[in-house]
């Protein structure tokens, strides 16, 4: 049984060490830099550039983002082995699976504080730009945060059997693919090889759908966004998520260590 209080204990001294990272601070200021350039490249067209401004902004804080999610999370569980802490941590009444997912709640609560960071910079830069802010933004940003949630929990999985490197490149990959698994789909759907139509549907049910957390273009032009489209992301990637730690968890305790 998981015990909620070791597993916060955990998520805590996660983001105590994950704020060290010079990586994370590196990225983070080119997220605003990025958000601020967004400024400039809006100030081109003078019919879109509030668009403009705001589409190079939530393209920042996806990307940044997530590379903070990928590069900052998978170096978190090789960091415990390779220094021997995770020893230490494992001889007290700890399990694998608590360990496991308290570094995966400490590195969600790092990126949605560094999300929460990007947000408010692109708040500013819009208002002080005369750009429009409403819940359509508010709403592409939480789905953005739940998308991150995914990807940390892809992270989880891969660092739980592989190296920093491997798991990197798996997690930039799934990441990729899942945002093209609709289209994937639909190219094995308009095939007429068995075999194809069969693989992209099993890549479909397999991959994170992750152009459901993309509101972007909703937001961006102001367009209605209804509470289904919001909920029922929210709820898929939950569960995605937990799925990828059970499996992650079940993989981790049957790691050697030595």
């Amino acid at each position: 049984m998981i015990s909620p209080k070791r597993v916060w204990a955990i998520g805590i001294n996660t983001v105590r060490e994950a704020i060290r990272n010079k990586l994370l601070y590196t990225l983070l200021f080119f997220a605003i830099v990025m958000i601020g350039t967004g400024v400039i490249v809006g100030s081109i067209s003078y019919v879109e550039g509030s668009r403009i401004l705001q589409d190079v902004g939530l393209a920042s804080i996806r990307l940044f983002s997530t590379g903070i999610a990928i590069f900052v999370g998978v170096g978190l569980i090789h960091g415990e082995v390779s220094r021997r802490t995770i020893y230490t941590i494992l001889s007290k009444p700890v399990s694998r699976s608590e360990f496991l997912v308290g570094k995966f709640v400490g590195l969600v609560m790092t990126i949605w504080l560094q999300l929460a960071i990007m947000t408010a910079a692109f708040v500013l830069v819009s208002l002080a730009s005369d750009a429009p802010i409403d819940m359509g933004h508010m709403s592409a940003l939480a789905l953005v945060g739940m998308e991150l949630a995914v990807i940390v929990a892809v992270a989880t999985l891969f660092s739980a059997f592989t190296t920093p490197m491997l798991a990197s490149c798996f997690t930039l990959g799934v990441y990729i693919l899942g945002h093209l698994s609709r289209d994937l789909l639909q190219i094995g759907e308009n095939s007429e090889a068995a075999g194809l139509r069969a693989m992209t549907r099993v890549l479909y049910q397999v991959l994170p759908d992750l152009e459901s957390f993309n509101l972007s273009v909703q937001a961006v032009h102001q367009l209605p966004i209804s509470t289904a489209e919001v909920v029922w992301p929210v709820i898929y990637g939950v569960g995605y998520a937990i799925a990828l730690l059970f499996i992650a968890g079940f993989i981790f305790e049957r790691r050697d260590f030595k």
